[in-house]
């Protein structure tokens, strides 16, 4: 397998070739004993659904693990647990289907919330008891203040047995990366899922709440009487449809940039820093990947700095990878989601990567439930990914996902490997034609491939090029620009 590395806001093989990834999360979060009291993982990645997903252009994996399934006692490592994992590596090593490793949690634990994963039972030394939700499963984030203080517990360090929560946490990311030691398709490590502020995060969510409601009910455009009544009978469009112009939901969302930034700097940043140093006692060039806090997902600002280590120097092989949801997801008008709310939330992560001046990998987005005739939302984000050159794991797999319409959405023309410079790539659905633009290089010997989901009609390239027999189209590598055109 080709060896992932970051060459600006590209992400470039040994080749020099420039990669785009097209994904999947795979994210078992329960944690479960055998019949001897051992935690084992457990999956349903078979060698049947990697060989599928790759026939429909799917190359790269989000691979979710649990701190708790890893050291379900204090420092005790559950070797086992991570064993299973080795084994689904191996099996995507053998197929050329590439990985990262996501260390995942909701809710912090499974012991704070019953949809939550994520920290040991030994960790969570503020909670009293399990509350389960009531609506859906986020609003533990919302009012359950045991959760906000397992947060400030872990981003404070506090001691556990004498050792900081966060210190247990990086010591763990080092035997990980560690054991896996040798798994060629692990390019890189996404260390935390959708870091949450803790107590700001409770206030946070009272000033959105307020923001949306004063700002839809006071909007000239609505008529209030209607917005109650609609209310009333649980029909939401009418007031969803107000936070479609960006300017009504910048309103909504704009005042918790200053709140996030506190939380961004002075608590999730030293921690990512830490994690990155963790990480490179046992691999010195894998990719670290750095996520937005929770409520970015909405399209508040993200602030959190590029990586630069204690002795000053920058991680250079460091990558954002951002997540995005319409607020309609987790409700039942999931596949409602507004194209126009998704883009102020993409758009404000492109300006985050610009800052950070790193390549992108969405590493969740969509969230669609199977069953739809189409999705418009869906279709809208992928054009505008492609546009941004990102590569991106969706969210998430699901049985049988890879003959549903969600896949037809992702399963599309794209670039794998450009032998230079991408300028941009396209799919025009209609019209179904793709077309790539770059400029090639004289250094670089190795061909630029295309996946191509069907049989082409036509082909027209300014380079020489082969149709191989798995569908793939490789055009011969060379300097100076190149057009390639695929009508399907």
């Amino acid at each position: 397998m080709n060896t992932i590395s970051v060459s600006g806001k590209r992400l470039i093989d040994e080749y020099g070739r420039e990669r785009i990834f097209n994904g999947i999360n795979f994210v078992y979060k329960g944690v479960e004993r055998d019949s001897d009291g051992v935690i084992r993982y457990k999956t349903d990645i078979t060698e049947e659904k990697l060989l599928a997903l790759k026939k429909k252009g799917i190359n790269l994996i989000r691979l979710g693990l649990t701190w708790a399934g890893i050291e379900p006692e204090q420092g005790k490592y559950n070797t086992e647990y991570l064993d299973g994992y080795k084994a689904v590596l191996k099996l995507c090593e053998k197929h050329g289907m590439y990985v990262y490793m996501d260390w995942h949690q909701d809710l912090f634990s499974a012991y704070c919330s019953a949809p939550g994963d994520g920290a040991p039972e030994w960790a969570c030394i503020y909670t009293k008891k399990r509350q389960d939700p009531l609506f859906i499963w986020a609003e533990g984030y919302f009012f359950h203040e045991d959760i906000h203080k397992a947060f400030d517990a872990f981003w404070e360090n506090r001691e556990i047995n004498g050792k900081g929560m966060r210190d247990s946490f990086c010591d763990m990311l080092t035997y990980t990366v560690e054991y896996m030691k040798g798994c060629k398709a692990v390019i890189g490590y996404d260390v935390f899922n959708e870091p949450f502020p803790g107590t700001p995060g409770g206030k946070i969510f009272r000033r959105l709440v307020g923001n949306g409601i004063a700002t839809i009910l006071f909007n000239k455009r609505v008529d209030r009487k209607g917005l109650i009544t609609n209310a009333l009978k649980k029909d939401v469009m009418a007031m969803l449809s107000v936070a479609d112009d960006p300017k009504v939901y910048n309103s909504i969302i704009s005042e918790a940039k200053d709140m996030l930034f506190e939380f961004d700097t002075k608590r999730y940043y030293p921690f990512l820093v830490a994690a990155a140093e963790a990480i490179r006692k046992a691999d010195k060039t894998g990719i670290i990947l750095s996520e937005n806090c929770y409520y970015s997902n909405l399209g508040i600002p993200c602030s959190v700095p590029r990586i630069v280590y204690k002795n000053g120097e920058r991680e250079e092989n460091h990558v954002f990878s951002p997540h995005g949801y319409d607020i309609t997801v987790d409700t039942p008008l999931t596949n409602n989601a507004s194209p126009y709310r998704v883009d102020f939330i993409f758009d404000e992560h492109k300006r985050t990567q610009e800052r950070l001046d790193v390549p992108v990998i969405v590493g969740e987005w969509g969230g669609m439930v199977p069953g739809s005739d189409s999705y418009p939302a869906l279709e809208h984000l992928i054009d505008k990914f492609d546009k941004n050159k990102w590569s991106q794991t969706y969210w998430h797999y699901y049985e049988d996902f890879e003959n549903g319409k969600i896949m037809d959405v992702i399963s599309r023309p794209l670039p794998i490997a450009v032998a230079g410079t991408i300028k941009s790539y396209s799919y025009e659905r209609r019209e179904k034609l793709f077309t790539l633009s770059y400029t090639g290089s004289s250094v670089i010997k190795s061909p630029t491939l295309i996946y191509l989901p069907s049989a082409p009609k036509r082909i027209y390239s300014t380079k020489s090029y082969v149709l191989k027999d798995d569908g793939t189209l490789q055009v011969y590598a060379g300097k100076g620009e190149c057009i390639v055109k695929v009508e399907l």
